[in-house]
This record gives structure tokens, sequence and C-alpha cells, in this order.
């Protein structure tokens, strides 16, 4: 038996801003957007060559607002690993993604946090 993470699920304000934030400036593929309902959709999105996805999860109610960009309590939330940590970088910074100090050797790798378009911390990572 095999047992793995396939999706992990962000709570967004809203479906269009999040994919246009996901695949414009992460540069992740848009894997799948499917209407469920008069509301709700099904909108994956990941990196390329990942197994794992990215379910943008709209927000439905005022708790659930209150989540985004919180979802860890201010912590790293998600590791996105590269093999090529300058060329990820000076991608991102081009993009005018926001980045809340500078690159960092760590015994485990090279590393930078990053936020997303809703505040959520992030750490851009290539393994020593």
């Amino acid at each position: 038996m095999t047992n793995r993470i396939s999706t992990i699920a962000i709570v967004v304000r809203d479906y269009d801003e999040a994919i246009d934030y996901f695949t414009g400036s992460l540069g992740f593929d848009l894997v799948c957007d499917e209407r469920l309902s008069e509301t709700k959709r099904w909108v994956k999105v990941k990196p390329e060559g990942s197994e794992c996805a990215i379910l943008l999860a709209k927000a439905k109610n005022d708790q659930e607002l209150g989540a985004v960009g919180n979802q860890t309590g201010g912590r790293v939330f998600l590791f996105l690993s590269t093999d090529n940590f300058q060329e990820t970088y000076q991608r991102f910074k081009e993009k005018g993604i926001k980045f809340t100090e500078e690159p960092r050797d760590e015994a485990y790798g090279r590393v930078v946090v990053f936020e997303d378009l809703y505040g959520n911390l992030w750490d851009l990572v290539e393994a020593r």
C-alpha cells in the first residue's frame, strides 16, 4: 500500500485572482477549474513536475475569510523546492513576489521566505 499527499487546500478570497497569482506570478500550471455550483469551483494548481497540487478553496463565510493569509498562524506554510535557486529567485523578484528576507544558506540548503498574494509564508528551497 502506498499513501501520499496529493492535494493541499488554501483558503482564498477569489478564485480568479488566486489563479492569476499562482499561474502568472509563480508559474504554476492550472490543473483544473470545474464549476460545482453557482458559488463553488474545484480549482487546482501545481508547480510543473510536482505530484502535489494546491486546491484553491474560496472562503464562504467570515470564519474562513479570517483564515485567508493566515493558514498557519504566521508560520511558514508551504515549501517550494527548486533545482535552480538563483533562477527561480530572480524570476520571482521580476514578477514582484514579496520576500521577507534575503536568501540564506542553511545546513539543509539555500532558502528564502516569501509571501503569497494573501500573506501566507512560503520557503523557496534548493536542497544541498
